[in-house]
């Protein structure tokens, strides 16, 4: 199967300018099976969802052997797919007095701390309620981001996650902070409680990561993926479960949670990476109820950004900030040494 992306110049297409990012062709292999149009856009590229899929060939632009069809069509062998890859227009962004947990801040930096159900920046499903949405109402400036949705953010964390991040209020701050996480010049811990005692005290997961080809909001690990490193400390081990301190070397997307559902130990609550109801059967029933107790009372991963700490970007001076446990998972934790449910 072959593709060809190639840049190309503006559309105006609607109120928005948008640029065509690539054009896409897909010829369809020789012995490939039957398939769903929209499924098969889906899965080979990247910047598409099934739903997004299913928009782009109702409207006409995407063409099977240059003829418009529906989503429903189903490839094969031999036909050539085109398409145009389109920018998203920009989001207006709306300042929104949302509190804010500021741990810290100067003329140049502000330390956050998280709630775990807020997401960072607004997108396509989430164009209200977010961090940045709150960060415009508290603060008048902001350096660009490197995205127009994204000011002042050199790193994120998912929406379930909890805990510090750092906001960059001008430059040259944002472009030196980048750096250091670029060159993981950062000190970074998580906590988290996941599934099953670690039969260790410690260890390192080195497994490269890319978008899980059978669902591309997802993560997965991949020989073809960018290089990826997690190590983990066992701070307790209880009956089903384990606390752990994690030290990710490096910052992809989904990385603790896919790894370490990879060795078979998800993050407990984690809905996507096989933290919930997929663990139930390796359990005896009297602690399947209390596993079901716990998820009844927990409804994210629980992974907490407990520890960030660098050189700041402009002074020099050493920083480094601790954010306590959050209530959900401090009451996971006095639950399991206490042995109560």
């Amino acid at each position: 199967m072959s593709e060809n992306g190639n840049s190309a110049p503006e559309e105006t297409g609607g109120d928005q300018p948008r640029r065509v990012l690539r054009r896409i062709e897909l010829r369809i292999p020789d012995g490939k099976g039957p398939e769903r149009l929209d499924v098969f856009l889906a899965r080979q590229v990247s910047e598409l969802t099934r739903s997004k899929a299913q928009e782009i060939i109702s409207s006409g632009e995407v063409t099977v052997d240059d003829q418009r069809a529906k989503p429903s069509h189903k490839v094969r062998p031999g036909q050539v797919i085109r398409l145009e890859v389109l920018s998203r227009p920009p989001l207006e962004l709306e300042a929104e007095p949302i509190p804010l947990n500021v741990v810290w801040e100067d003329n140049w930096l502000v330390v956050i701390d998280k709630p775990a159900g807020m997401v960072v920046h607004p997108a396509a499903g989430n164009r209200s309620g977010t961090l940045v949405n709150a960060l415009l109402a508290h603060y008048q400036e902001l350096a660009p981001g490197g995205a127009p949705d994204r000011p002042g953010l050199v790193h994120r964390l998912d929406k379930g996650t909890s805990g510090l991040m750092v906001v960059c209020k001008r430059e040259p701050a944002l472009s030196k902070m980048a750096k250091l996480f670029r060159e993981h010049n950062i000190e970074r811990e998580y906590r988290a409680i996941v599934w099953w005692p670690m039969p260790l005290r410690k260890g390192l997961v080195d497994e490269p990561l890319g978008r899980d080809l059978r669902n591309r909001k997802r993560y997965a690990v991949r020989p073809d993926g960018k290089p990826a490193q997690t190590g983990w400390n066992r701070l307790e081990k209880f009956d089903f479960l384990s606390y752990l301190a994690i030290h990710p070397e490096t910052g992809r997307t989904h990385q603790i949670r896919v790894h370490l559902s990879s060795i078979g130990h998800p993050v407990f609550g984690d809905s996507d990476y096989g933290g919930r109801n997929r663990q139930m059967g390796r359990l005896t029933s009297g602690q399947r109820k209390v596993a079901a107790a716990y998820l009844e009372k927990i409804r994210r991963q629980l992974l907490h950004a407990a520890v960030l700490g660098f050189s700041h970007p402009i002074t020099r001076k050493e920083l480094r900030f601790e954010s306590p446990l959050p209530e959900d998972f401090s009451w996971l934790l006095e639950q399991l040494r206490a042995g109560e449910l």
